[in-house]
């Protein structure tokens, strides 16, 4: 068999009776991260105007049966499904698999939701849904190595999440493994995701993580109506493998299916910008507090990143010193480490010290290099810190960020997040997202709970 057919052979006929009960509950709490950032951005992000501009330009605003995050309207799938990625993904504060550098819930959460509210599936069955599009979408990215996907200038939340919503929404569509193999081999035309945005703080990534979800809804759907799609999508000769990746480790993608639950390996973010800073703010902010410093007394810090994370947030290190917009400060490590220094954390309204004189002059006593001692571990996200500071050397090793599995946030640290970020924009709507969310476990119609 395949590796494409065993995947949609999977998708299709799991048993939600199946899922361990904790692996849905990780699912409810992932897709309520993921709300509290799409809220925030749906206000906030400076991209989130001119992608609904757009969709009303192209008449893609009409009135539908699906919600979107921080909208009192409501849309069709589609155009909920483009919004609700995009929205989700925007902040950079949304959830990360380790193994694959991807981000889960943003591509496949609107897919799920979308066709949930479209099909008036219930609850239980959409959290199944994500629960698959979750597993489809992390083995795609750990069999294509996010290294070498990387290295080949490719967003692995936009390519292979663009799977996990086909999954997701062809699951709730009732499609056969058949037809989902189909919709496989329309999301394998489909799947697109460019680096280029980091080369001037572009809003492609945003955007493109949202086009996953909106292509996954439009590749199960197209299936759905007797579709013919590509076989073979993965693995075939001009398959998505092939393209996308000189290191894929085909195996990876069905190793342990059904009985290891990558579900389980997804982590949750403690800060708004990219992973690969995190575990040297962790280490930053426990330094800060432990010797008391203030920002004037640190002379130089030295960071240690794998080389993902030299790529993303330390190269080119003259420009990273100098991040001036948003996305450009998401993706720099010295901008990120002058923050925790200056602010004792890093939040979304952290974001306010981009150009200020003080974290600039700070950033640029910032080095960045790559510890090859971090190469060849199960994940990437380590970091090593040597801190100078009060005529002092500090050092510290820190092996994975917090939010990480091992140190997944609980239930009240998690309404804290979504709290902390819907406040300062949210409406009567907004503050019942938390409530509502809770439900689904019982809810016998999404459409009726979101509505």
């Amino acid at each position: 068999m395949t590796i494409t057919r065993e995947l949609a052979e999977y998708a299709a006929g799991l048993k939600s009776e199946a899922i361990p009960a904790e692996v849905t509950d990780r699912a409810l709490a992932l897709l309520t991260d993921l709300a509290g950032s799409a809220i925030r951005a749906a206000h906030d992000a400076e991209s989130s105007p001119a992608i609904l501009a757009m969709l009303e330009r192209l008449g893609m605003t009409g009135e539908g049966p699906c919600s979107v995050f921080g909208m009192s309207r409501r849309f069709g799938a589609g155009a909920a499904a483009l919004l609700n990625g995009a929205f989700g993904h925007s902040l950079d504060f949304d959830d990360t698999h380790a193994d694959t550098s991807l981000h889960p819930s943003a591509p496949v959460v609107p897919a799920a939701l979308a066709m949930a509210e479209l099909t008036d599936a219930s609850g239980p069955q959409m959290l199944a849904a994500i629960v698959v599009g979750f597993e489809v979408c992390c083995r795609i990215g750990m069999a294509l190595d996010p290294t070498a996907h990387y290295a080949r200038g490719f967003h692995p939340t936009a390519t292979a999440g663009t799977f996990g919503a086909a999954a997701a929404a062809g699951r709730l569509l009732g499609l056969d493994a058949a037809a989902m193999e189909s919709a496989f081999g329309v999301a394998a035309s489909q799947a697109s995701g460019s680096l280029q945005f980091l080369e001037n703080g572009a809003w492609n990534k945003r955007y493109q993580v949202g086009e996953a979800a909106m292509k996954g809804l439009m590749a199960a759907t197209l299936a759905a109506e007797g579709f013919h799609g590509s076989r073979d999508a993965l693995e075939g000769r001009h398959g998505f493998f092939k393209g996308y990746s000189d290191g894929v480790v085909a195996e990876r993608a069905t190793a342990g299916l059904g009985t290891i639950w990558e579900t389980m390996r997804i982590g949750v973010k403690p800060y708004p910008a990219c992973r690969y800073t995190h575990a040297a703010v962790d280490g930053l902010l426990h330094l800060r507090q432990a010797h008391g410093w203030t920002a004037e007394e640190v002379s130089r810090i030295s960071i240690g990143l794998h080389r993902n994370g030299i790529a993303l947030v330390g190269a080119p290190l003259d420009e990273k010193r100098r991040a001036r917009t948003i996305v450009e400060g998401q993706f720099s490590m010295p901008y990120a480490a002058a923050v925790a220094l200056l602010r004792g954390g890093f939040g979304w309204d952290d974001y306010d010290l981009l150009g200020d004189a003080e974290a600039e002059a700070l950033a640029n006593r910032v080095n960045v290099w790559n510890d090859f001692s971090l190469e060849g571990l199960r994940h990437p996200f380590g970091a090593t810190l040597k801190v100078e500071a009060r005529g002092q050397t500090h050092e510290l090793r820190i092996p994975d960020p917090s939010g990480e599995p091992d140190t997944f946030p609980d239930s009240q640290a998690l309404a804290q997040k979504f709290t902390a970020l819907t406040r300062p924009v949210s409406n009567s709507r907004d503050r019942d997202w938390l409530s509502r969310l809770g439900g689904l476990r019982e809810a016998a119609s999404v459409r009726q709970l979101m509505s």
